[in-house]
């Protein structure tokens, strides 16, 4: 990883702009989860992960509270999790089907995981203020990311990022609709839903590993 990647992480796991996030990521780690309650959470804000050189970036919400939250990698240790990499992997793009903890050995294969708010936010509810004060994070990471062709947003909240994120710094107007495999051409990049691949989600069929991995494939034709 470039040097302007690692100071950019450092930035990111130190901020505490956000009283409301900063407070409710310390009550998790001090009321940890039964299963967990051996392990040392990470408890900070959490950065991007994968190949930095990749044609695909992957985007998501927040940290999840016993997921990133407590391992410190985006969609690690938690049940969308082990949705998502079992689709990642079936499609080529990741080098195995889970994703648990740093040292499990995980490697991304030209794509990029990040997030549009670093930290976790209570029933998974940001605050506009939060998203804009996370969203020069996402800026700084998504410049750093040079050769970007194609990005996946899960869920309509990181799609609206991504949205809000090339109205702001380039010369983009119109509104943009959230659908799974709704494909929009945005200024160098294709934009493309997907539906979250939440428990919610998943339990109620949603999306499912077929959708997820026919996205994924298309992704990799487009890139």
């Amino acid at each position: 990883m470039s040097n302007s990647f690692l100071k950019f992480q450092k930035k990111v796991y130190s901020c505490r702009k956000c009283t409301r996030l900063v407070k409710f990521r310390n009550q998790i780690v001090k009321k940890k989860r039964k299963s967990y309650e051996d392990q040392k959470y990470w408890g900070k804000p959490v950065s991007g992960f994968g190949d930095v050189n990749a044609k695909i970036v992957l985007v998501g919400l927040a940290p999840a509270a016993h997921g990133a939250t407590r391992t410190g990698r985006v969609f690690t240790g938690d049940k969308s999790a082990n949705f998502l990499f079992k689709c990642l992997h079936q499609s080529r793009l990741a080098n195995q089907p889970n994703s648990d903890h740093l040292k499990d050995g995980l490697q991304l294969k030209n794509i990029f995981i990040t997030l549009a708010l670093r930290c976790v936010p209570p029933q998974d509810k940001p605050k506009p203020e939060e998203l804009k004060n996370c969203s020069n994070y996402f800026k700084e990471e998504l410049f750093l990311l040079k050769n970007k062709k194609i990005i996946i947003a899960l869920g309509k909240i990181a799609f609206d990022a991504c949205i809000r994120f090339y109205k702001q710094n380039f010369n983009i107007s119109g509104s943009y609709k959230f659908g799974h495999g709704l494909k929009y051409k945005i200024n160098d990049i294709i934009l493309l839903g997907c539906y979250h691949p939440s428990p919610r989600n998943v339990n109620t069929r949603r999306i499912n590993e077929k959708m997820m991995i026919d996205l994924f494939n298309k992704a990799k034709k487009l890139g």
